[in-house]
C-alpha cells in the first residue's frame, strides 16, 4: 500500500477569482517567472498564513513565498478579510530592517529556521511545494521577513 498526501491545497482558502488576480499580479510583477511559479507561490503563501494563524513558534517565508505575500497584503480588503476569517486577527508583515536601520523602538526579528516554517505548514494541514522552500538546498536556512507572521507573536 502507498502512502497517499492527504494534506490540502492552500489555494483552496481563497475564492478562485481573487486566486486568478493575484497570481496574474505575481506574474505581471515578475515576469523572470517560469509559467506556473505564481500558481505554486502563492498557494505556498496562503499554506504559510494559514499556518502563522494556529502556530505559536516563530516561522517566515522564504523569498519566494514572500513574494505571494507581498502581492496578497497589497489587496487590503480581501487580505484583511482572509486574516479574520482564517486567523481571526490580521496578520502583520514585519520585515527585517534593512542595513543602518537602527530604531530602537522597532525589536529586532529572529530569524526563523525554514524547516520551523515547513513543519507549522504541515501541521495545518497542507502541502509543501519544497523546491519553494530551499529545502533540497539547505533545510535549516534562516528566514529573514518576520517572526511568526505577526508583530504580537510570542517570541516578541
Amino acid at each position: 500500500m502507498t502512502d497517499v498526501d492527504t494534506r490540502s491545497d492552500a489555494r483552496t482558502l481563497i475564492h478562485p477569482d481573487l486566486f486568478a488576480t493575484l497570481t496574474a499580479r505575481i506574474a505581471v510583477d515578475h515576469p523572470e517567472l517560469p509559467d506556473g511559479m505564481p500558481d505554486r507561490i502563492l498557494d505556498q503563501a496562503l499554506a504559510f498564513l494559514a499556518a502563522c494563524a494556529t502556530t505559536t513558534r516563530p516561522i517566515g517565508p522564504s523569498e519566494l513565498v514572500d513574494i505571494g505575500w507581498h502581492t496578497f497584503i497589497l489587496h487590503t480588503a480581501d487580505y484583511a478579510a482572509f486574516c479574520q476569517r482564517i486567523a481571526g486577527r490580521f496578520i502583520h508583515h514585519q520585515p527585517e530592517p534593512a542595513p543602518g536601520d537602527e530604531r530602537p523602538s522597532r525589536p529586532q526579528p529572529i530569524g526563523a529556521p525554514i524547516s520551523e516554517t515547513v513543519a507549522a505548514i504541515r501541521a495545518a494541514g497542507y502541502r509543501v511545494d519544497p523546491d519553494l522552500w530551499g529545502l533540497a538546498a539547505d533545510c535549516t536556512s534562516k528566514c529573514t521577513q518576520c517572526h511568526a507572521g505577526c508583530t504580537d507573536s510570542p517570541g516578541r
